[in-house]
């Protein structure tokens, strides 16, 4: 089953409400936001980081597309001891997806920590982000996600 299947499968499973929108291909925050008819705030920026300190071997890091990703809160949310961002053949090993079309969410198994921005989560009633491909996004409740998702959620963007 490919990532977007994937997807849709636990969307449709835990009955989260939600749309499919189909698109050219595209990764950049700003670009697939006016495809999509939202704005980059509700764009669902995911990241794979790598942490030391930690049972796991990264962390799934998820923010506003239009923020920056903030390291030292990152690796503090999760208790670390030290972070940076995985090189994108590791983040496209661990997530099976393309850059640009990972999901804010764990696809298989125990996988990685999502962790995802307080800000981001309270400032839109939707989320959109591209669907484990760079031609489809999904836009959802943002209360499904963290009811499906059950991200750890902390401050992580830069000011």
């Amino acid at each position: 089953m490919s990532p977007f299947e994937q997807i849709i499968d636990i969307l449709d499973r835990e009955k989260a409400r939600y749309r499919i929108v189909e698109h050219m291909a595209e990764g950049r925050s700003e670009e697939v936001s006016a495809v999509r008819g939202t704005m980059v705030s509700q764009g669902a920026k995911a990241l794979v980081c790598r942490v030391k300190g930690i049972d796991s071997p990264a962390v799934l890091a998820v923010l506003a597309g239009d923020r920056r990703a903030d390291l030292k809160k990152i690796v503090a949310a999760v208790e670390g001891k030290k972070g940076g961002f995985a090189p994108s053949e590791l983040a496209e090993q661990l997530t099976g997806c393309a850059i640009g079309a990972i999901p804010p969410l764990w696809l298989s198994g125990d996988g990685l920590p999502v962790i995802a921005d307080a800000d981001f989560l309270a400032a839109h009633e939707e989320i959109a982000f591209n669907a484990g491909r760079l031609d489809r996004s999904v836009v959802m409740a943002t209360e499904d996600y963290v009811r499906i998702v059950e991200p750890a959620v902390a401050s992580i963007a830069a000011e």
